[in-house]
């Protein structure tokens, strides 16, 4: 049966180049022009990757290897901030680095062996024993290398993996190292190929739906086999619905795909609020005897682009409440642990967003079962718009994957590319929409365009119209295309500063309001008044929802456009959006309320809400009440005084949500608070907010302590992060307090219960916290 081993631990690492001299002699030369083309360096075989003076004989050792490097794993991270590097990329310096990777395979003879890599930052050259095994040029996709060939069985083997990080692949953060999950994964010379399990379905009537099961089978070996394939659909609790079974024969050194079909009655469907999810088991026998297996996550749901009826799934019209999102997290880097993945598509969802697009690139896999789990409609993008092979491959590797996802309703063949306006672009999108449907004729077909939308021809190859910004474009492009629905892939993009409540300033410091930054790049307030202004526009993926890496002005390390901070704290804006999309009444004041040494100035207060009327009082008494337009706010000029500062929300008249701000004294003491869920797998890592409090309990927003963390011997701390503005390395153990809030990765080792975190400043001293580690 098949065997997929993680291959996550154990890695040798060198960050920088390696320097090997050519040869003089024809010898070596020669040696290194066939199969094994890696004799000397650090590709080869025999070469000595032991750390600095490993081992008595001290005249031996290898400079600059790391040990015992555990994957995902982004080295970039791991520096200050420089404001001499380019400021698109992160103000980080980007090094070539080596990996290896020492590893047995002798259980295995006669097997099929692949490794699976989730994703390699930076152009990759991979060798095993010396042999050359792959290319790949890309930093996003996933990718697999059959190592069956040149793999040793009766003695070690060595993997080497060499990344090339000098030539950016994007305009933001780019990362280096082997930042995703990679697999070994064993199979008989007969299986199931990689993605061989497709299930499209479609709607019969209203109890009947039709599902074709097409299983594809590889033979990797020298004779003609006959097989046999059974699929079973499971419920969520993992009980049997159906069965499909099926038979064939598969040419030596050939591919097989087999159809079954079958008839499902009332399945239970996936929508945004209830993502029911089915797996679909698959078995392969040869001779009787089962000898490959698979699982896949699928759900049934109908998504139909109607230009009178507008979007609908399941029949019923939804409108897209999106955010772009780029796959960075603030304190790893690219190398971000699955269940800070499933963090962070809460917190999405708990902003009241039920859409996702994958700006600009194949995310990964954990990123897309959660958007699968949680409901939201995907929009997935791949990387490079070309008819390259190279680029025709990546954007297959992209469809195989994720076809059988209920949350990805349409793909993206690129986004903001200047030859949509020419021939060019034209060509290439028929190209590329002509290549998806090959592999799947049942989702949306778009591109996120931002170059005169109103001008253009290349939506001819659109299902559905992708603009960027230019909102005053809308109604001629509708004109143009008048059967067509138009959705904002991106809008907004307005900057804030988590809890900045002065005026903006040169210090990378923008105050955390609403706000318009220029004729493209316009509020949310504005932005989705207008996008629910007609018919025909089906919502917006909003950019965008975290603050990522790059695109930023010094000594900002981000963008500053995100809902949620580059260390996942809520900004105003998450609540803003929550206002927006959320059917649960909301109210929230922006800003808190200690402005001591400011009292009898005016304070701009605004508060966000969805109730039609608010209400602001100050020390109980009312400041008056204002009248909400369904997508709107209220805001007041108060003149500061110490106290309680409230809002009340009403509906018809109803006192329905209410927010407090309380003035707060000097910091007392540290909280620590536990933000998600840590398994004893070795791969989570706890997160934890570390906030201030006065004598009274009260939150003490703007303290900006210096805190020292510290761990017990079962953990390590990952990464510190508070103050976008700060230039040190993240890996710190010390941090700045930026308003009130410090995060605090911590990664616990494998199999531990239980984590201890130490935080300690000069003026609150002591706090600890204990976190439990699930089994």
């Amino acid at each position: 049966m098949r065997i997929v081993e993680s291959f996550n631990e154990g890695w040798r690492f060198h960050k920088g180049d390696i320097k090997v001299n050519l040869p003089v002699d024809k010898g070596p030369v020669y040696g290194q022009s066939k199969t094994c083309r890696k004799m000397i360096g650090p590709a080869a075989y025999y070469y000595f990757d032991e750390p600095d003076c490993y081992g008595r004989d001290f005249e031996i050792k290898s400079e600059g290897w790391e040990k015992d490097i555990s994957l995902p794993h982004d080295y970039v991270i791991d520096q200050d901030l420089n404001k001499q590097e380019n400021n698109a990329l992160g103000f980080v310096h980007y090094d070539n680095a080596w990996y290896r990777k020492h590893f047995s395979l002798e259980e295995y003879k006669d097997k099929r062996i692949v490794l699976e890599f989730g994703g390699i930052a930076g152009k990759s050259t991979i060798y095993l024993n010396g042999c050359l095994v792959k290319r790949n040029y890309s930093a996003y996709n996933s990718f697999c290398v059959d190592i069956s060939d040149v793999a040793f069985f009766d003695k070690e083997n060595v993997l080497a993996v060499f990344v090339d990080t000098s030539e950016p692949e994007g305009w933001w953060y780019q990362g280096g190292g082997i930042y995703r999950d990679v697999n070994l994964v064993v199979t008989d010379s007969i299986s199931i190929d990689r993605y061989g399990v497709y299930a499209p379905y479609k709607k019969v009537d209203n109890e009947n739906w039709a599902i074709d099961f097409e299983i594809t089978v590889r033979n990797d070996s020298e004779t003609e086999k006959e097989f046999s394939v059974k699929s079973l659909l499971l419920d969520n609790e993992g009980r049997e619905v159906l069965s499909v079974n099926g038979q064939s024969k598969v040419d030596a050194f050939s591919k097989k795909t087999v159809v079954c079909s079958e008839i499902i009655k009332n399945p239970n469907l996936w929508d945004t609020k209830n993502p029911y999810l089915y797996t679909i088991k698959t078995l392969l026998s040869v001779d009787g005897e089962e000898i490959d297996e698979v699982y896949e996550n699928m759900g049934f749901r109908t998504v139909e682009a109607d230009a009178n009826k507008g979007l609908l799934l399941n029949g019923k019209k939804v409108i897209i409440k999106g955010v772009c999102n780029h796959q960075d997290f603030g304190l790893t880097g690219l190398a971000v642990p699955d269940n800070i993945v499933k963090y962070k598509i809460k917190l999405i969802k708990d902003m009241g967003a039920n859409g996702f697009r994958t700006s600009h690139y194949m995310n990964s896999k954990a990123v897309m079962d959660e958007l699968d789990r949680q409901g939201m409609l995907v929009m997935d993008e791949t990387r490079w718009f070309e008819t390259t092979a190279e680029a025709k491959e990546q954007l297959k590797e992209l469809i195989l994957r994720d076809r059988n996802r209920p949350s990805v309703i349409i793909w993206s063949t690129g986004n903001e590319e200047p030859t949509v306006m020419s021939d060019v672009g034209y060509k290439i999108q028929r190209n590329l929409y002509n290549f998806i449907r090959k592999y799947d004729k049942t989702r949306l077909i778009s591109h996120a365009v931002c170059h005169t939308p109103e001008k253009i021809n290349f939506f001819d190859w659109c299902d559905i119209i992708g603009i960027n910004y230019n909102l005053d474009s809308y109604e001629q492009v509708h004109k143009n295309y008048p059967d067509k629905l138009i959705i904002s892939t991106e809008c907004c993009a307005t900057g804030t500063t988590r809890d900045w409540h002065y005026p903006s300033n040169n210090e990378g410091r923008i105050r955390d309001n609403d706000r318009d930054t220029n004729y493209w790049f316009l509020g949310r307030e504005k932005s989705w008044r207008f996008l629910n202004s007609a018919p025909y526009i089906v919502g917006c993926y909003q950019w965008d929802s975290i603050e990522h890496r790059g695109e930023s002005a010094w000594p900002a390390a981000c963008s500053k456009s995100g809902a949620i901070d580059l260390f996942l704290q809520k900004k105003g804006a998450f609540y803003q959006n929550q206002s927006h999309w959320c059917e649960k009444p909301v109210v929230h004041i922006v800003p808190h309320w200690s402005f001591a040494g400011l009292e009898g100035y005016d304070i701009p207060v605004t508060v966000y809400t969805n109730c039609n009327e608010l209400e602001l009082f100050l020390n109980g008494e009312s400041l008056g009440k204002q009248k909400i337009d369904k997508i709107g706010h209220g805001e007041w000029n108060v003149s500061y005084k110490e106290g309680e500062l409230k809002a009340v929300g009403y509906n018809d008249g109803k006192e329905v949500a209410s927010d407090v701000r309380v003035t707060s004294g000097k910091a007392s003491r540290l909280v620590l608070t536990s933000e998600v869920p840590v398994s004893n797998s070795g791969k989570d890592i706890a997160l934890v907010t570390c906030s201030c409090v006065d004598k009274n309990g009260n939150p003490v927003y703007d303290a900006e302590e210096f805190v020292d963390f510290t761990t017990n011997e079962d953990a390590f701390i990952v990464g510190t992060g508070s103050d976008t503005a700060d230039s040190n390395n993240v890996k710190n153990n010390s941090r700045k307090m930026y308003m009130g809030k410090i995060s605090v990765a911590v990664k616990p080792k494998k199999d531990i219960k239980k984590i201890v975190l130490y935080a300690h400043s000069q003026n609150c001293g002591y706090s600890v916290i204990e976190i439990d580690i699930k089994d």
